[in-house]
């Protein structure tokens, strides 16, 4: 009878060492493609570094999302700079102002607005160096007026970044319907009053451009 006990509670611990070992296999095999995944993405900060972004320069991110933009930008830019972070979502706006404060950052102001309508960064014109636009023109209809307001608010010779979903590539991110081809955002930038100065790489998932006011 102990002999059954015994085998009965060595067998329930091998399927328990079983089961671990699957569950640590799994979950580093989830891990490896997580980083596969996020390798795949561009880095923000080396994008700002190959971008020329001075110390002192005053940046708009439109639609910032959790500050994918926003934190590395304030971080480049130093004190005497400063960076508008605007959403349309008061949950980004906090996340924005959660990740600033751990990591001290102090110069980034947030603002909620809503960028489909006029003037609706709430910045005065020419009153930025930099507007950065992430993933947000494809979310909207009126890309037009996003794409003016950009301009309104920039200096003379200021840059707007970029940067939307690659719309060749669908293996991550919105339906391809809702996706803008680089002819179509080079088209929308000049009719804006840009002139396009370069693309610059942006991962396997998406494409970048700069355009100068």
């Amino acid at each position: 009878m102990e002999i059954l006990k015994l085998h009965d509670i060595l067998k329930k611990n091998f399927v328990f060492i079983k089961i671990m070992i699957l569950i640590k296999t799994k979950n580093k095999k989830m891990e490896e493609e997580r980083k596969y995944i996020a390798g795949k993405f561009a880095d923000p900060m080396e994008t700002i570094n190959e971008i020329d972004v001075k110390k002192g320069d005053v940046m708009a991110d439109f639609g910032c999302g959790a500050g994918f933009f926003s934190l590395p930008f304030a971080k480049k830019v130093g004190e005497e700079g400063k960076v508008y972070a605007l959403d349309v979502l008061s949950s980004a706006l906090e996340a924005v102002e959660s990740e600033a404060k751990a990591n001290g950052i102090s110069n980034i102001i947030t603002k909620r607005v809503n960028l489909e309508l006029e003037k609706g960064s709430k910045l005065d014109d020419e009153s930025v160096d930099w507007v950065v636009m992430k993933n947000i023109l494809f979310q909207n209809k009126d890309k037009d007026i996003i794409i003016r307001e950009a301009y309104r608010i920039l200096k003379k010779n200021g840059r707007a970044l970029i940067m939307e979903w690659d719309s060749g590539n669908s293996f991550i991110g919105p339906d391809r319907k809702l996706r803008i081809s680089e002819e179509e955002l080079d088209a929308m930038v000049e009719k804006g009053g840009f002139i396009l100065e370069k693309k610059i790489k942006a991962g396997d998932f998406h494409y970048m451009l700069i355009a100068v006011k």
